[in-house]
This record gives C-alpha cells, structure tokens and sequence, in this order.
C-alpha cells in the first residue's frame, strides 16, 4: 500500500504523531488493516500526509511497542496476528454492565460512601510493618553490604521528592481537620481519594472502573493477602519465570499450588499456561520484572482469551512502574483491553512517590467486587486517613504529575548515561529492557556465568543482580545464566561513572 488516508488535525489537543498512531491502531482493531499487511515506509507515508518522517517514526515505534506491528529488517512494517482481537472488542461493555449491576443492596452501600457514612469507630492500628522498607531506604554501610556501588533495581531516588510540598500539605490538612478525619473510614479507603486514582489510572494507563471497584491498602503484600481472601484458598496460580520474587514468596504463603510458566520474548506463554492448568495467572505486561518485556497486543488477547474461556478464571495485571518509560507513549493497561471482568488491576506509589507512602491500590472487576463486599467488606482499611487525605491533595492539585515529569527527566538522563556508558562494554554484551523501567539486562557474549560476572564485580566493590536470583525452580532455557541485571535509580551521576568503570576493568577480557 502507498498511503494511509488518515485526516490530520492541526493545532488540536493530540500530537500528530498520536493521531497517526490511534488511527491505525484503529483500523487494525476494527479489521481493516489485516494481518501481514504491509504499512507504508515511513518515507513514503510522511511524504503522504506532508508531516515529517520522525512524526511518523514515533507513531510507529508505539505501534511496534504496543505489538500491533512487527519490523522486519530491510522489509518494512507489517500488521501483527491478533487472533481473537476483534471478537473481544464486540463482547459487553463493562461500563454498561455496571449500570445493570448497581442495583439493590450494593447501590445503598456505595451511596453511603460518598456520603462519608461508614465511620465505625476508632481504628486501632495500621497493619502492615514498615520498618523493613524503611531500613532498606537507609543510606550507610549496612544498607551496602560493603559495596562501594550498588547497581540495586529496587531503589529509587529520593533527591527531588518535594518534601516541604508534602510538609506544606500536611499541615494544612491537620490545621483545617475535624473530628471526621480522626475516624475509621471506608474499608476501601476513602472516596474521595478512590475517585482520584480512578480519573488518574484512566487517564495514564486507559483503566476503566468506578471509584467503587478500587481497593486502597498498605502495599501489595496486604492487597495479595485480601486477594487471597476474595479469590478462596487452594487456588492454582501461574506466574512468569523469570519473576518477581516478593509475590512469588506472598503467593507461596498461602495454600495456593504455584505453576511457574517460562516467559518467551512475548511474555508469558499462552501454550504454557493452558498446560498449567492454573485458575489465575500473575503477569506484568507493561513492563515485565525482571526482563523489560512488553507484552504484545496479540499476546494480550490470548491471555485474555484463556481468562475467558472458563468460569473463575483471572488474570492479576501488576502495573508497578509503568510511569516510567522512555520510549514513546506510555503502553496502556492490560485491563483497558478487558471487556469480560476478568483482570484484577493491582499498582503502587512506591515507585512513583516513595516506598514508605505504602499506599496501594487494586481494581477489582465486577464479579469480585460482589465477593469483597459479602466476605471482605469487614476488615479496617489499613491505610490512615491522614495519609490518604495528603495523597489525595498531591494528586488532585497538580503536585504527583510535576513530580513525575521531574523524576522523568532525572531517570531519563541516568538511563542515557548508563547507556552511554555500556558502549565500551558493547562486544562483550548484549543489552535488553532498557526502553522502560529504572534497571537493564546484560547478557554476556563471551561465555562467562552469571557467578563468574558478580564476583569480578564484587571484588572491585560493585554490587550487580543474576537473573537466577529472580527465577522459580529451574530456569527456562530462553533466559540463560549468562545474565546481570543493573539498577540506576538511586545511584548519582558520578557513582554511575565510575561504577562503570570499574565492572569495565572487573570484565575487561583477559
């Protein structure tokens, strides 16, 4: 095909380069642009349109992000498969299933909320212990082990967190408080600040829910254990190998019967998962931890589709950092996609704000929106409402977004100097993950073991990760033992330097 008819709008809200994108998004969900279909260049389509070839180039590098077109070297773009794609877009829409659903009982309670009639009492304690985040938080020695460089990818950098805004917030809150703030709210957290996080998921990640499905908690731990309750014991869950340790230890701790599934570069297998015979899978498809992966649109839809071949099957959609990406637009939510109520939304402001807010949130869909109310709907909140009163106003009145473009910009220039950096490394190592995300992958070319790369590390006083460390039983064959995982987010400029340069001298071929 020469051209794509697609009517631009100048001096309107979206950039042309996100009109180009939406539109052929567009007409490969509606079935117009079919399968293996070959997209014009993008010589040849700026040319078309009168804009310039970078506008189109970051239309289709969203695209390819977003898997709905592949890059074939020295052929040209080409549509994606996704099977399955255009018969969930035409199953029900759950924005009119809710209307239907809010009737009786449930209608009542949730009036009631807005309405801030379901203080109980006093709450008595947080649950949730903070002191291990907080003692991970700490700058010292003990925190480093005796590493003089730590290249950790679960830190972040609390150098710009706007503490006299924060200060400024709370004190205003407590100045203006009465009695109503002092008392146990909603156990879902309050209204007020659910209705914010819903205007924000939809708005940045295309969540679509009321302010009725979200859960607020202390951190994902205590979202995973209500989880637990909500979705019964003796569950089958699948999870990604590689994965994120911490859930894998949380899910082991309950009776459920874990299912590591191997990852290919799509993600989570869907072949792998139908041989699981799991009843709920845990995947990351934003930004996958540890890999980077990000999960195609065709990929997406199986999953999707395996969700919604049976009865109480879910999958559980970790969204944890997708706030940071550095690569065109941010790749929209697993959840946008789902039409059926079958993905459990589940994210935090640890990453995004600081690890000791421990405030997280989780979407429920529909169905278990109705369990949480019958089973669940007793437990305290765990989170003060002091403390979701402060976040609310740092989201509500501007604050969170000019933090977030900020630490962008701060990420953005240690991942491109980090980069920068790794050039000198480049014969002996193959770089991945490093579009999104606060942390990379080198995979050595030169046959050496993951072992072998952290001791010579070590021995010049830099800490580096093995991908082993993030795997369930034996590790898939894809992802060797050859890979080190580098962290940046918390180092300074300098540290990064010369970090560098001594993993350099440490793995300077001999």
């Amino acid at each position: 095909m020469n051209g794509l008819t697609i009517a631009l709008h100048y001096g309107g809200g979206k950039h042309l380069y996100e009109q180009i994108y939406l539109h052929i998004k567009k007409e490969i969900r509606e079935g117009k642009l079919l399968q293996g279909e070959r997209l014009p260049s993008t010589r040849s389509l700026a040319e078309f349109l009168q804009v310039s070839r970078s506008t189109v180039e970051l239309a289709y590098g969203q695209l390819v992000s977003e898997g709905y077109i592949e890059a074939k070297p020295y052929r040209g773009y080409f549509v994606c498969p996704a099977e399955e794609l255009f018969d969930l877009e035409k199953t029900e829409d759950m924005t009119e299933k809710w209307e239907k659903e809010k009737t009786g009982d449930m209608a009542e309670e949730w009036e009631a909320e807005k309405t801030g009639n379901m203080a109980e009492g006093w709450e008595a304690e947080k649950t949730g212990d903070m002191t291990e985040e907080w003692e991970k938080e700490k700058a010292g020695k003990e925190n480093m082990e005796g590493y003089a460089y730590d290249f950790s990818p679960n830190t972040i950098d609390m150098s710009a967190f706007p503490y006299d805004t924060w200060k400024k917030i709370t004190k205003n809150i407590l100045v203006g408080a009465n009695s109503n703030i002092f008392v146990s709210g909603s156990p879902k957290g309050d209204y007020i600040l659910r209705e914010t996080i819903a205007h924000y998921l939809h708005t940045s990640r295309g969540v679509n829910c009321r302010p009725e499905q979200i859960i607020i908690g202390a951190g994902n731990d205590y979202l995973l254990m209500l989880l637990e309750k909500i979705l019964g014991r003796h569950v089958k869950i699948a999870i990604e190998n590689p994965t994120y340790r911490r859930a894998y230890r949380i899910f082991d701790s309950f009776a459920y019967r874990i299912s590591p599934v191997a990852m290919d570069r799509k993600g989570m297998s869907a072949e792998g998962l139908r041989e699981s015979e799991a009843d709920v899978a845990y995947v990351m498809p934003s930004h996958q931890y540890p890999t980077g992966i990000v999960m195609p649109i065709g990929r997406r839809m199986e999953l999707l589709k395996w969700a919604g071949e049976k009865e109480g099957r879910y999958l559980i959609e970790d969204d944890y950092d997708s706030e940071f990406r550095f690569k065109g637009k941010p790749v929209p939510s697993l959840q946008a996609s789902d039409r059926a109520g079958k993905v459990i939304y589940i994210g935090t402001f640890s990453k995004s704000i600081a690890p000791a807010i421990r405030i997280g949130y989780m979407v429920l869909p529909l169905p278990l929106l109705q369990v949480y109310e019958e089973k669940c709907s007793f437990y305290s909140t765990t989170v003060s409402r002091i403390d979701q009163r402060i976040l609310n106003e740092f989201i509500g009145n501007g604050h969170f977004e000019r933090h977030l473009n900020r630490m962008r910009k701060i990420y953005r220039e240690k991942h491109d100097l980090l980069l920068s950096g790794l050039k000198t490394m480049g014969d002996s190592f193959a770089i991945s993950g490093e579009n999104a995300g606060l942390h990379i992958l080198l995979q050595d070319k030169l046959g050496r073991s993951e072992k072998q790369l952290t001791k010579a590390a070590a021995a010049v006083g830099v800490r580096v990760y093995g991908l082993s460390e993030f795997c369930v039983g034996e590790i898939a064959p894809q992802w060797n033992r050859e890979t080190v995982i580098l962290g940046y987010a918390s180092l300074s400029r300098e540290q990064i330097v010369e970090g560098l340069r001594r993993l350099e001298e440490a793995w300077r071929e001999r």
